[in-house]
């Protein structure tokens, strides 16, 4: 996704928000706390598991997809959270998707968005999302940590993405819990683990990591798991005949 791709989307986005309805506030939906999990559960690599049909890098990934089914097998074997892309434009996602699979699953629901303003946070929060995404390279570091603020005091967590040291150092200095790091370069668009590796040496004890992009097969997964709580994982699974094997290879023992 190249500097001036994401522009690109950010500049969508404002015109998306600007047309957006402020929603009441629902009720949160309820399950356990994403980083609680990830603090009692350190002996395996965890998985996030995505639901997205398409993408601007890869086109369309699997747009006959039956969503919640495949929500449902991700949770039956054994995912901490499924992600659920809701971007229209440019993922082929909906709000109304992260909306059916959050009533039909127990484990928690990731908004992955482009998020820059409340009214968005306030809607995934009523779609049941218990999880938001914030992206570092979106936002300047005084609106990222007024949206972070926002979030977690409507009891939400918030997954922080960074993409390279000073971004790192960003969340960081935030005092955020669960960080991404995604191995995607914002400005070729090509996806590279090692940028998971050289960051790892920066990691704090008192946080939670999770690696992006770039993730298929076990191979991968054991590359990571050493310095990661866990792994977002998308099109490996969404283009995987059997889901449920690709899971058990990428949940690394850790122990």
């Amino acid at each position: 996704m190249s500097q001036e791709f994401l522009s690109r989307i950010l500049e969508q986005k404002a015109r998306e928000v600007e047309k957006m309805e402020r929603e009441e506030l629902q009720s949160l939906r309820q399950t356990y706390r994403l980083s609680e999990y990830l603090k009692n559960n350190q002996d395996r690599l965890q998985i996030i598991a995505e639901v997205k049909k398409a993408s601007p890098s890869l086109g369309d990934i699997n747009l006959d997809v039956d969503i919640v089914q495949q929500a449902q097998t991700y949770e039956a074997n054994g995912a901490v959270m499924i992600s659920v892309l809701t971007d229209e434009v440019f993922f082929k996602g909906h709000l109304d998707y992260l909306r059916e699979i959050s009533s039909q699953v127990q484990i928690p629901t990731l908004n992955k968005d482009f998020i820059i303003d409340e009214k968005q946070i306030i809607r995934a929060r009523n779609a049941g999302a218990t999880v938001i995404l914030l992206i570092v390279a979106a936002l300047s570091e005084k609106r990222l940590k007024k949206l972070y603020d926002y979030a977690t005091d409507l009891g939400l967590e918030v997954l922080v993405e960074t993409h390279n040291l000073a971004e790192l150092e960003v969340a960081h200095r935030l005092g955020v819990q669960i960080i991404g790091v995604n191995n995607r370069n914002l400005t070729t668009f090509e996806v590279d683990l090692q940028t998971s590796v050289d960051l790892a040496k920066y990691f704090r004890d008192d946080c939670f990591y999770i690696s992006e992009s770039a993730i298929f097969t076990e191979k991968d997964a054991k590359r990571v798991a050493p310095y990661f709580n866990g792994i977002l994982v998308g099109t490996a699974l969404m283009k995987a005949e059997d889901v449920a094997q690709r899971i058990k290879e990428l949940q690394i023992d850790k122990g």
